[in-house]
C-alpha cells in the first residue's frame, strides 16, 4: 500500500524536495503546535535545517574532485553576479525613478533583499537530484548572498557594516572539510556519498516547517508579484550568465547545463530578516520594516514551490536537446590538460537521454 504512493509521489517533479517541503508547510500553517512537542521529533523536524545543511554540505563536499573545484567556483562567483547585479539594477531603478519610490506596491529594500538572496538549502537539494558536480559545488561561493551583507552594498550602507568573514567562513567549512576527505580519501568518499540524497527529504520537511501560508493574506498581490519577478528576472539572469560562462569555455554543447541559473530563482527564507538588519544599522528603514518583511515572506513562499517545478522542467527541456549533467561531469573530469574529446561527452549525453527516457 505505501509502495504504491511512493511510486505515484516519484512521479511528481522534484517530489523528494516538493512532496516534504508541502506537508512541513501545510503542518506549520494550521497546526505547527505539532511541531513543537520537543525533543527528538522538533530537533528533526523543526529545528535541525541547520544540523541537517551542515551534513548536507559536507556529504557534496566529499564528492566534489580537484578536477572539478575551479569550474565549481567560476559557476558559483557568475550565478552570484548575475542575481547581485540584476537585484540592485530593478532595486535601486525603483528606487530613484518611480513615483513614490514603489512600483506596484513593491519597496525596493524588499526588492534587492529578495533577489539576491537565494535558498542555499532548496538549491542543494535540487542540485542533488537535477545538478551536476560543478552545480553542487558552486554553492560554496553561492553562500556569499546569504543574509542581508549584499542588500547592504546596494542600498549604500556598506560603509557602516563588515563583510562577515567568521560566519562566511562558518557556513562552507563543512564543504571544505569534505572536499579533503573525499579527495584524501576513496574510503572517506564512498561512506559519505549516501549522504546527499537520504537527507534530502528530510531538510525539505524542515525547510516547509518554516514556511506559513497565511503570509501570502497578510502582503497582498505585491509579495506574489515579488515572487514571480524574482523567479523570472533573477534566474534568467542566471541562466543566462551561465549560459555565456560555458560559451567563453567553449564548452561542448552536449555539456551546457543551465539547471543551476533556475535554481538560483528561489528566495531564502532567512532573507526575511533582512530588513530587520538593515533598520537596526540605518533606522530610517524601520518604518517600511514590517511591509518589506511581509513581502519577502510571501516571495519566500512563491519562489519554494515555483522552482522546483521550474528545475524539473527545464532539467528535461535540456536532456530532450541532449544536453545533460553527465555531460558536463564527463568534459570536466576528463580535462586534466585542458582539453577533452568531443566524441565521449556526446556519447555521454546520448546515452543519458535513452536512459532518461
Amino acid at each position: 500500500m505505501l509502495d504504491s504512493i511512493f511510486r505515484v509521489i516519484s512521479r511528481i517533479p522534484g517530489a523528494l524536495m516538493i512532496v516534504p517541503l508541502f506537508f512541513g508547510a501545510i503542518i506549520n500553517t494550521f497546526i505547527p503546535s505539532i511541531l513543537g512537542i520537543g525533543s527528538f521529533t522538533t530537533a528533526l523536524f523543526r529545528d535541525g535545517t541547520a544540523v541537517l545543511i551542515g551534513i548536507f554540505f559536507l556529504a557534496v563536499g566529499s564528492q566534489i574532485s580537484l578536477k572539478t573545484a575551479a569550474p565549481s567556483l567560476e559557476k558559483g562567483l557568475v550565478l552570484l553576479i548575475a542575481k547581485f547585479s540584476v537585484a540592485a539594477i530593478v532595486g535601486l531603478s525603483v528606487a530613484f525613478f518611480a513615483p513614490n519610490g514603489e512600483l506596484w506596491g513593491l519597496l525596493p529594500l524588499a526588492i534587492i533583499a529578495a533577489m539576491s538572496n537565494s535558498n542555499g538549502s532548496l538549491y542543494s537539494a535540487l542540485m542533488q537530484q537535477f545538478g551536476s558536480k560543478t552545480d553542487k559545488g558552486a554553492i560554496s561561493v553561492l553562500s556569499i548572498n546569504d543574509g542581508p551583507f549584499l542588500t547592504m552594498i546596494a542600498l549604500g550602507v556598506a560603509g557602516v557594516a563588515q563583510f562577515p568573514v567568521t560566519a562566511l567562513f562558518a557556513a562552507i567549512f563543512p564543504m571544505i572539510l569534505g572536499f579533503v576527505l573525499g579527495n584524501f580519501s576513496s574510503i572517506a568518499r564512498s561512506f559519505l556519498a549516501p549522504g546527499q540524497s537520504l537527507i534530502i527529504p528530510f531538510v525539505a520537511f524542515a525547510i516547509g516547517a518554516s514556511i506559513d501560508f497565511s503570509v501570502l493574506l497578510t502582503s497582498g498581490l505585491a509579495g506574489i508579484v515579488l515572487g514571480l519577478v524574482t523567479v523570472v528576472l533573477s534566474g534568467g539572469f542566471a541562466i543566462l550568465g551561465v549560459h555565456l560562462w560555458h560559451r567563453a569555455r567553449r564548452t561542448p554543447k552536449p555539456a551546457r547545463n543551465i539547471i543551476s541559473g533556475i535554481a538560483e530563482s528561489a528566495v531564502a527564507g532567512n532573507a526575511i530578516a533582512t530588513p530587520a538588519a538593515i533598520s537596526a544599522i540605518d533606522p530610517s528603514f524601520s518604518v517600511i520594516q514590517g511591509e518589506a518583511t511581509a513581502q519577502i515572506a510571501a516571495a519566500v513562499v512563491v519562489t519554494a514551490f515555483i522552482t522546483p517545478f521550474l528545475v524539473a522542467f527545464v532539467s528535461r527541456w535540456q536532456v530532450k536537446r541532449g544536453i545533460t549533467k553527465e555531460a558536463e561531469d564527463a568534459y570536466f573530469d576528463e580535462r586534466g590538460d585542458g582539453r577533452v574529446e568531443l566524441g565521449s561527452v556526446v556519447d555521454v549525453s546520448r546515452s543519458s537521454s535513452h536512459g532518461a527516457s
